[in-house]
């Protein structure tokens, strides 16, 4: 099954923790019907854009997945709603980046980590096109874990 064109439903639930710690990751039809409008209105537009392989780092997240990984109690991932990509391409991830925060619609894009000129990897989220908040954020690693801060906030 596929989720869309370029992303299929192993790529779309695939956890190698999950595997390895015996837990299900499956989701509901209701988190698969939000997976498949974010792959529809946020990653299909971003790799025809690309004309290149976007690897899908992370996208559903089972509750019991998400605790194990020590996850956000709130974390888009588990309902569907968010997508961890990386460049496979020409294209970098701070291309990638800027591609989406200047073109697309959605709740959440995060710079995670990296450095200055290049993040490791890209969290986009999407609510709704009447919810989404248009915030651009920046994941920092601190000794304790993980802050992040606003970058720019668009619109709503």
């Amino acid at each position: 099954m596929k989720l869309s064109e370029h992303i299929s439903m192993k790529e779309a639930v695939g956890s190698a923790t999950a595997e390895e710690n015996g837990i299900e990751n499956k989701p509901n039809i209701t988190q698969l019907s939000k997976m498949m409008l974010l792959a529809e209105v946020v990653f299909e537009p971003l790799r025809t854009w690309a004309n290149q392989p976007i690897r899908v780092n992370s996208f559903f997240r089972s509750t019991e997945l998400n605790s194990f990984l020590k996850g956000s109690k709130r974390s888009q991932h588990c309902t569907g709603q968010a997508i961890d990509i990386s460049s496979l391409g020409e294209k970098t991830n701070k291309e990638l980046f800027d591609y989406i925060k200047d073109n697309l619609d959605y709740d959440q894009l995060i710079w995670e980590f990296g450095t200055k000129e290049e993040p490791d990897w890209i969290h986009i989220s999407y609510v709704s096109s009447i919810n989404n908040r248009q915030q651009v954020l920046k994941a920092n690693k601190k000794k304790d874990g993980s802050t992040y801060y606003r970058i720019i906030k668009k619109g709503r």
